[in-house]
């Protein structure tokens, strides 16, 4: 079990107000299960409601509140929002249109009229939750927000507590059922064995934070029993596909026909591009398929191509996770969907791995094919021989600076998973960070718990390597050594004295053709 009194000291030497954010670490948990438990998007059922807010005047404002579908999953006011802040640190001022929310920090909010208002009587607004754009700071970033239309013709957003305190880098905690407090002057805090006592983790079947650069693990939660990994999977399909490249047996240019059973996998309901028995495609736009848009059909296909069949090609999958020591992993297909058996009586396996396993395997995959997350960072891609443009999957890649990639998968029996690497650099050495993330579930809670972990983790590498925020020049506002198990630890994959040649010229191949800008 972590050493959750550790990671509390810990966080205490390394802040200058040691007593206030034990405190406020310590509820964080509270405000995060208060404002991230999952939305279901397939129901249009809001709550409306109030909650007390607490700056740093000392004022108490009321800002309204929209619970979606259930109690406590609660959306505030942003209208609200900026005039409990106007007078702080952390001002902001707002346009909301229909479909998109322009955030100005450090702004001048103009009051539109209503604002710190309870609700009218009468008022249950009937709206849906979508993953609007944001624009914060001259950048597009993505929210999961409920936009609603006033009486008086302006428009209102309501906004996640803990998404707005990770806009703003503020700290936020919940004292008391329905109130929240605002401290402008200290950065947003995450601890992960904090939010892992609460339980905040308890619909989560394991994740893991960790340096793929030095082997070091910051945080794990179940991270030594193996899960099954959907989608993720295709991370292997790569690297054995790169390998391939680097050995010079195959080309990214080679033309490949698409089989029958290719066919009939993008025909059915878990195809994602529509392919036709003895269409002509190429290699790089096989990978780019099964990386970004997560084709199961291009992955198929990429190991009918290499191995000859999917079943030779899973052998070596199988092959490669022994040779990693990838103690806790099995592949059953080369894509990450349920594997059904042929027997009389259905039964169907999945490809699964521990974090561990996966930490490993993505650490390997960096160090040797550093270029791969040239790919898995592209927002969107052109596919010339399928005359098709796709995008990618990966939602940090539009909220988080710094993501390089890598991959989403869900199933059904795995839930929603991501694969998350973020570059950074300690002043000498650039470093590759990765969050895994397990069996949320939904994509909205896996994008959320990701994006949290995410930061954690750049607050644990500035707090080990001793390196300063690049936005803020500022060190590390104290989190990290966690005091957990850290399981892998200091191990490091073999890595060839040289990179493979085959692969580097590869991939600038990949980028010079297929790369689109936005």
């Amino acid at each position: 079990m972590p050493n959750i009194d550790q990671e509390r000291k810990t966080a205490m030497k390394s802040s200058p107000r040691s007593i206030l954010q034990k405190l406020t670490a310590y509820v964080l948990s509270v405000i995060l299960l208060w404002t991230l438990l999952p939305a279901r998007t397939s129901a249009n059922f809001q709550i409306p409601g109030t909650c007390q807010v607490q700056a740093d005047d000392g004022l108490v404002r009321t800002v309204k509140t929209l619970d979606y579908d259930y109690t406590n999953n609660t959306y505030l006011s942003l209208r609200d929002m900026a005039m409990v802040l106007r007078d702080t640190g952390k001002a902001f001022s707002l346009e909301i249109t229909k479909n998109a929310v322009t955030l100005y920090p450090g702004g001048s909010y103009t009051p539109v009229g209503g604002e710190n208002t309870p609700w009218e009587e009468g008022g249950n607004p009937d709206l849906a939750l979508r993953r609007n754009a944001f624009q914060v700071g001259g950048q597009t970033v993505y929210y999961y927000t409920m936009i609603l239309k006033q009486p008086s013709g302006s428009y209102d957003c309501f906004l996640m507590a803990a998404d707005l305190a990770l806009i703003l880098d503020m700290d936020i905690t919940a004292p008391g059922a329905g109130s929240l407090q605002v401290h402008t002057e200290d950065p947003f805090l995450v601890l992960p064995a904090i939010l892992e006592e609460s339980g905040y983790f308890y619909g989560v079947n394991s994740v893991l934070v960790g340096d793929a650069t030095t082997g070091e693990v910051y945080y794990a939660y179940h991270s030594d029993t193996a899960y099954p990994i959907a989608s993720t999977s295709k991370l292997m399909t790569c690297l054995l596909t790169m390998e391939a490249l680097s050995a010079g047996q195959i080309a990214l240019g080679d033309v490949v026909t698409i089989s029958e059973a290719a066919q009939l996998l993008a025909a059915s309901d878990d195809g994602v591009i529509p392919l036709e028995a003895g269409q002509l495609v190429t290699v790089q736009d096989l990978l780019l398929g099964a990386l970004l848009p997560s084709s199961n059909e291009c992955a198929f296909t990429l190991a009918e191509h290499i191995a000859g069949s999917e079943a030779a090609f899973v052998q070596r999958m199988n092959q490669k996770a022994l040779d990693l020591g990838l103690s806790q992993a099995a592949f059953f297909n080369s894509h990450g969907l349920p594997a059904y058996t042929e027997s009389p009586i259905p039964s169907k396996r999945q490809n699964r791995m521990s974090t561990q396993d996966m930490f490993r395997l993505v650490s390997y995959l960096l160090k040797v094919y550093p270029q791969v997350t040239d790919m898995t960072s592209l927002k969107a891609a052109t596919l010339p021989s399928l005359e098709l443009e796709v995008r990618n999957t990966n939602p940090l890649l539009h909220n988080q600076p710094g993501v390089t990639g890598l991959k989403t998968g869900t199933t059904n029996k795995a839930g929603a998973c991501l694969v998350t690497s973020l570059a950074v650099d300690d002043g000498i050495t650039g470093h590759d960070l990765v969050v895994i993330v397990l069996g949320t579930e939904d994509s909205i809670e896996r994008g959320r718990v990701s994006a949290l972990l995410a930061r954690y983790a750049l607050d644990a590498f500035r707090h080990t390597t001793g390196s300063r925020d690049p936005d803020t020049g500022n060190d590390s506002p104290g989190s990290p050594d966690s005091g957990t198990e850290k399981p892998g630890a200091g191990v490091s994959p073999q890595t060839p004295g040289s990179l493979p040649t085959h692969a580097e010229a590869a991939v600038d191949q990949i980028l010079r053709t297929a790369r689109k800008k936005y």
